[in-house]
């Protein structure tokens, strides 16, 4: 009975983890675009309208972020899980047949509303469905499909993209079929995997822990006896109402997030939020082509170059998801922090003394393999369980909406940090930011595995 149950608390988890693989796509589909889109709109040789093309989606995921969170505590979370699925369809559609460069951005928003609720809907929804001895696995089932949406999205732009000849002019890219069709293609292929997770979202049930504390207690024992068993199902729902009724007093909404007993763990939450971007692995992904060719190598190679880290996302993070409930959460975000500090050091005297080839691939490597094993899987881990189950949607989102406002600040930063500080110096940089995270979590962050949800409230906001 247990692994059945298990193995249905796995396909549910899957099911809403495809948020994650959609988002893990598009936003890295753009990458990939890229050099061929910019011609097609002729903003090449414009700054702001690169940097505006490669941000525009984090608007939208700022808007969609806090929208998430009154949504999803007032609706449920499944209906928003349904309402990201039919945005990413939109947008996948409509970027594709964009004649624009306005209508292209406006796609592109649509996009960046949809991750804003999948980045913050589906790790909360799988927080709040999973047993407390399993549940760093589950949550990092989401980054997981992140991470091969990734993946995907990269092998699909290097397929897809047509070798471009050494010293093609503006001209010759942007009449090319990569010019005029081919970027077309990599955001048409993201149709497929979005209509699956709109179909298959409407199989999910609602999150147990959602309807007991909006007052549905049998249909959210009913849930938790089919994940479960009985027993299961009438421990689970006797802590929930006990913890709604220890913090009755509170109210509810922005009232209760911003009591003074949610300051520390309020602090956590968007401490990590923001170490997870400005630790600065999100530019070597959306600006890998500048990277990689700062680094000596043509476009194709460029191509075949994220392609590699992006295996290498994929296969540190299934490491991620073994290790997270047996090592901790604390002991993982350490050592994403420090050991970050140390290979951007190596990286910006790489680029420094202008080393580059080989050399340069590996260590970008190493630093995207620190980072899947660590900061980018618990940071989701961490911010879904810290919360109470009242506020926990209202929480996520605006931790997810200080992400993807710092995720904002380094993408259109890096260019321009880049034009002053020079790459060496712009990773330096990011390297500093990694060892003052680190020195926060040493002495702010408790460790969270093997505690009920309930628990960790009782613990941490007093």
């Amino acid at each position: 009975m247990k692994t059945q149950s298990n193995l249905y608390m796995f396909l549910i988890a899957l099911i809403s983890a495809m948020g994650g693989f959609l988002f893990g796509y598009d936003w890295v589909v753009i990458g990939g675009a890229k050099p061929f889109y910019e011609q097609y709109f002729q903003i090449a040789d414009n700054p702001v309208m690169q940097g505006w093309a490669m941000s525009s989606a984090l608007i939208g995921c700022l808007v969609g972020a806090l929208a998430a969170g009154k949504l999803s505590d007032r609706l449920g979370r499944k209906p928003i899980l349904i309402l990201a699925a039919g945005m990413f369809i939109c947008t996948s559609i409509g970027t594709g047949f964009s004649p624009s460069f306005a209508s292209f951005n406006v796609f592109r928003l649509i996009g960046g509303f949809a991750i804003g609720i999948a980045s913050s809907v589906s790790p909360m929804y799988i927080a709040e469905i999973s047993p407390s001895h399993l549940r760093g696995r589950f949550v990092s089932i989401n980054q997981l499909t992140v991470v091969l949406g990734i993946l995907a999205s990269q092998i699909v732009n290097w397929q897809i993209a047509e070798p471009v000849a050494i010293g093609a002019t503006h001209d010759m890219i942007r009449e090319s079929w990569n010019g005029q069709m081919g970027w077309r293609w990599m955001f048409w292929a993201m149709i497929v995997p979005s209509t699956l997770f709109f179909i298959f979202s409407f199989v999910l049930p609602e999150s147990p822990r959602w309807l007991a504390s909006n007052g549905k207690s049998k249909a959210a024992l009913k849930i938790f006896t089919r994940m479960g068993g009985t027993d299961y199902a009438n421990k689970e729902l006797t802590l929930i109402e006990a913890s709604m009724v220890d913090k009755q007093q509170q109210g509810g909404g922005f009232s209760q997030l911003f009591h003074p007993a949610m300051y520390k763990v309020l602090t956590i939450g968007i401490v990590m939020a923001i170490l997870q971007q400005w630790c600065g692995i999100n530019v070597i992904f959306n600006y890998a082509q500048e990277i990689f060719t700062a680094a000596g190598y043509g476009i194709s190679d460029v191509l075949m170059n994220i392609v590699v880290t992006g295996i290498t996302n994929v296969i540190f993070t299934i490491l991620a998801m073994f290790v997270v409930d047996r090592w901790g959460r604390k002991a993982l975000t350490l050592i994403g922090s420090f050991g970050l500090a140390i290979i951007y050091a190596f990286m910006g005297t790489a680029y420094y003394f202008h080393i580059t080839g080989m050399v340069l691939l590996v260590i970008v490597v190493l630093a995207i393999a620190c980072y899947a094993m660590t900061l980018a899987t618990v940071m989701w881990v961490i911010i879904s369980e810290i919360f109470p189950n009242r506020i926990r949607g209202l929480a996520m989102s605006v931790c997810t909406f200080v992400l993807w406002t710092a995720c904002f600040i380094l993408t259109y930063t890096f260019p321009i940090l880049n034009s002053h500080l020079g790459v060496a110096g712009t990773f330096w940089l990011y390297g500093l930011i990694c060892l003052a995270g680190g020195i926060f979590v040493v002495f702010n962050l408790p460790e969270t595995k093997n505690k009920s949800l309930e628990e960790l409230e009782k613990e941490l906001v007093k």
